[in-house]
């Protein structure tokens, strides 16, 4: 086969495998994050999350606090899901 072809084969099952899938990450997220608080935290007047940078440091910080061993795709479903329901980043 063409080299060419294959990379841009590999490339394109990569691209698409990395998407986060949202509804994993809210089944996370309600398995895990709903132990320690409800939504009311990511809607209030007040929230320090600024930015889905901000956003990933502190899915992150949790994940640790709770010990929940997740992959990196999994806390990167996890903020896709908080990003899309709650927050709305640009």
């Amino acid at each position: 086969m063409n080299k060419i072809f294959l990379a841009g084969l590999l490339l394109a099952l990569t691209a698409s495998n990395t998407r986060a899938d949202i509804d994993h990450g809210k089944k996370l997220h309600d398995e895990q994050c709903t132990e320690c608080h409800d939504s009311s935290v990511y809607t209030r007047e007040n929230h320090f999350v600024a930015s889905r940078e901000a956003l990933l440091k502190q899915v992150n910080r949790c994940e640790l606090n709770v010990g929940a061993q997740w992959f990196k795709e999994d806390v990167d479903d996890v903020v896709e899901y908080l990003d899309k329901t709650f927050y709305k980043f640009k």
